[in-house]
């Protein structure tokens, strides 16, 4: 390609794209926040909720795009389909997504269907970053319960295929992926180690992300796991050491 070009393609292109993944109910709007208060650009993204107090940092477009994906391929955030192809008209979207943030230093986006779209996504913006979080199985289940009116198969169910997914991620491109069932000091602390990993730094710690409200839910003392999930379950913890 000539250089003009290539030039002319990086202008219209944030400097760095950053993509936070997680399964839904699982931290991925904490770990938004905190790292859009560190200094990650999110754009025009939601900042409340009913269901969660402080938004989940979702920029709608990413999510309507993310989610006309979906039903292109016959799935839905809910029932994710085995394979997912990109038309022509869904990488026109994207560019022009990305194109409203071109030479931005840092911008990402939050939204736990990326880890159904994300080889789309790698394709468009070959060096984009990731980091990641998850959450024990039967809190996922719990506030699924509450929020989507889930059975606790279903739930589970989602669970595996998400996070089968962040974790065959993690094993192509090792990144940092934290545990949103670790108490609020050792979290944040990770969190901010995470963080500066990626030249990201909150100038006013004083003034954190998370409150225990955007924890209602977790995994003690709930029903044991089918055997896979809890596989995993473990394989994460190891890959957040």
């Amino acid at each position: 390609m000539p250089e003009r070009a290539v030039h002319d393609l990086n202008s219209e292109l944030p400097a760095r794209l950053i993509a936070v993944l997680g399964m839904h109910r699982s931290g991925t709007s904490y770990l938004a926040g905190s790292l859009q208060e560190a200094g990650l650009i999110l754009g025009d993204c939601h900042t409340w909720n009913k269901h969660n107090e402080k938004g989940n940092r979702e920029n709608q477009k990413f999510v309507d795009l993310h989610d006309a994906i979906l039903e292109a391929n016959a799935g839905a955030w809910d029932t994710p389909p085995a394979r997912v192809v990109w038309s022509n008209e869904h990488i026109a979207r994207a560019k022009a997504l990305l194109a409203e943030h071109a030479g931005a230093p840092n911008f990402g986006f939050k939204d736990p269907r990326t880890l159904l779209v994300l080889d789309g996504w790698r394709h468009l913006y070959p060096s984009i970053e990731l980091i990641g979080i998850y959450r024990h199985p039967n809190a996922v289940a719990k506030s699924l319960e509450k929020r989507s009116s889930k059975s606790r198969e279903e739930s589970l169910k989602l669970w595996y295929s998400y996070n089968k997914a962040l974790f065959d991620e993690y094993k192509r491109n090792k990144f940092s992926i934290l545990n949103f069932d670790n108490d609020e000091a050792d979290l944040d602390e990770k969190m901010l180690g995470a963080a500066a990993k990626m030249g990201l730094e909150n100038k006013n710690e004083e003034e954190k992300f998370y409150t225990a409200e955007l924890r209602h839910n977790d995994g003690a003392g709930g029903p044991s796991l089918p055997w896979k999930v809890s596989r995993l379950y473990k394989k994460l913890k190891k890959s957040g050491r």
